[in-house]
């Protein structure tokens, strides 16, 4: 662990504000789920809580089924990093936090289907992806009781590839089968 430097007191109804400073740099928001874990030396470490990390099993077989049924680089994350990839690298993507950009897309709860031979603009995936390296995108919200938890992307580096509507039809069908199961 890594000491910080602030100190804070518990306030009588037991609260403890996490610095703004902090909240940033984990990209913690107002509303986000922690997870509270204890160790026996009296330690007490928050953790940002991701559902779809609990099921991180499960979500490499879906980017794996997507890759060897559409052929393209599959992704699944939760709000603020990826949590499984198929078709690409392992070090490429994993874990690696979202980009700005992607984090807006989700946010926006709209599906994507970008073609650069259409003249859309790729995005970068993570922070330090480069946009350039696309030729075509699939950026897919995954919603679990009307909130956003993640998002499932399907992308391609092939010149002239181009994303179809069968593409984007299977991606919103995994994404809402992946928010149902977060449901339950």
């Amino acid at each position: 662990m890594r000491a910080t430097g602030i100190v804070r007191r518990i306030d009588e109804l037991g609260r403890v504000v996490i610095p703004k400073e902090i909240r940033r740099t984990l990209r913690i928001r107002e509303g986000d789920p922690l997870e509270i874990f204890t160790d026996h030396d009296g330690e007490v470490v928050l953790k940002k809580y991701s559902p779809i990390g609990e099921i991180a099993a499960i979500a490499k077989d879906y980017t794996d089924s997507l890759y060897r049924t559409l052929g393209h680089v599959a992704l699944i994350s939760d709000r603020d990093a990826i949590v499984s990839s198929s078709g690409a690298s392992k070090r490429e993507y994993a874990e690696k936090p979202l980009s700005q950009e992607m984090d807006h897309m989700l946010a926006g709860r709209q599906q994507a289907v970008l073609n650069l031979v259409n003249g859309a603009k790729m995005l970068p995936v993570t922070g330090d992806d480069r946009a350039e390296i696309y030729t075509a995108q699939v950026i897919t919200p995954i919603l679990a009781d009307g909130e956003i938890i993640g998002g499932l992307f399907l992308l391609s580096r092939e010149a002239g590839q181009q994303m179809t509507a069968i593409d984007q039809k299977v991606a919103e069908a995994t994404a809402n089968i992946i928010g149902r199961q977060m449901e339950q």
